[in-house]
This record gives structure tokens, C-alpha cells and sequence, in this order.
């Protein structure tokens, strides 16, 4: 389904949108939204993946009301959205500006009756060719979340992705990486229902 027939879509399941990745399609922290988001749909839930080309926003300008086309899917996500999870690569200690602006967009969201994410679970993962760096983006990501209201799960995934994890058809071949990433999921997926 597009981003307008999942949004309207009459099903009571909860809605779960994931956001993240980078300009390069298949990236680690693509593969990992993904996985994490095909765990949701198996405990039920309708998905959402707005990722890469669907992150390309003008920066976010809170002093005008003109969105584009994308940004305005974007936020009508987050309004309608149960659940998110949100997938960063790690640069240079916290996350990409992609993922960064794209979160500035809840800012919209701050006169509505559901003010920024408050009270849905928001489970975050942080992507790095080390650990050092996806820990300290999973941390930041996780501050991001309170700052919005937001209630990151109790589990968040920090991919050490200097080994390989996924294989050529994203599929996440470390069994405990995808643990993670189906817990991640399943927590979303709880508190939403």
C-alpha cells in the first residue's frame, strides 16, 4: 500500500510507521527499520516505512506553514501513527542530519490534541561501524524521543555493523541482532494495542 492508504486505511490495528535509513538505498539502518517493522506486521500491525528519498525535506522551517509533498506525508504519519520506530546510521557520534531533520517535523505536530509523539512508544535503533558510536546515537536518539514525549521502549537496538548482518535481500542473518530488532518491534506493538 502508498503512504495515503495505509494512513486512511479503516483497520483498527495499530498503525506502526518506521523512519530512517539514509540517501543509500539498502543501507544497514534501512535493513534494520525494516526487519524491525516486518516483526510488527506479524503481531498484527499495519506499517508504515518512510525512508532514503522520503527523508529528503527541505530543512525544517517553523516559521512558515509550506510543506512539500513529502514532508506533509511525513507528518500526517506521525499524527496518525500507534507506534514508532526510528532507525539512524551513527555520524560522528549521534544521528544522521536526514533523520534529525526529518524529527524536527513533529515540531507540527505541537499545537495538536496528541502534542509531538506523547504517550506512544517509540522504539529507537542506532546503526554504527562501531560500538562506540551506535551507543552514543541510540543514546541521543532516546533523549530526541523524551524531548517529544515520546516513550522509547525499555529495549533499544545499538548495531555494530562492522560485520555483516544482513544478506543480499535484507534479510538480518545475526539471530541476536534480529532478536533485538523483533523485540523492539513486539514492545512498539504492546503498548500500541
Amino acid at each position: 500500500m502508498n503512504a495515503s492508504e495505509q494512513l486512511s486505511n479503516g483497520k483498527r490495528s495499530p498503525l506502526i510507521v518506521g523512519i530512517g535509513g539514509t540517501m543509500r538505498p539498502g543501507s544497514s539502518s534501512e535493513r534494520a527499520l525494516a526487519e524491525s517493522l516486518r516483526a510488527a506486521e506479524a503481531a498484527g500491525a499495519r506499517t508504515l516505512l518512510i525512508s532514503g528519498q522520503g527523508l529528503a525535506l527541505p530543512l525544517y522551517d517553523p516559521s512558515t506553514a509550506m510543506r512539500s509533498p513529502e514532508a506533509k506525508t511525513l507528518v500526517d504519519a506521525f499524527r496518525a501513527c500507534d507506534g514508532l520506530i526510528v532507525s539512524s546510521p551513527a555520524y560522528h557520534g549521534t544521528i544522521s542530519g536526514l533523520v534529525k531533520n526529518a524529527l524536527d517535523y513533529a515540531e507540527d505536530l505541537r499545537t495538536d490534541s496528541r502534542v509531538y509523539f506523547d504517550g506512544i512508544a517509540v522504539g529507537c535503533i542506532a546503526c554504527g561501524g562501531g560500538w562506540q558510536a551506535a551507543v552514543q546515537t541510540l543514546s541521543c536518539l532516546r533523549t530526541i524521543v523524551h524531548c517529544l514525549r515520546g516513550w522509547p521502549t525499555p529495549l533499544g537496538a545499538a548495531i555494530n555493523t562492522s560485520v555483516p548482518l544482513f544478506d543480499q535481500t535484507g534479510a538480518c542473518t545475526d539471530q541476536s541482532v534480529k532478536s533485538q530488532l523483533q523485540m523492539i518491534a513486539q514492545q512498539v506493538c504492546g503498548f500500541a494495542g
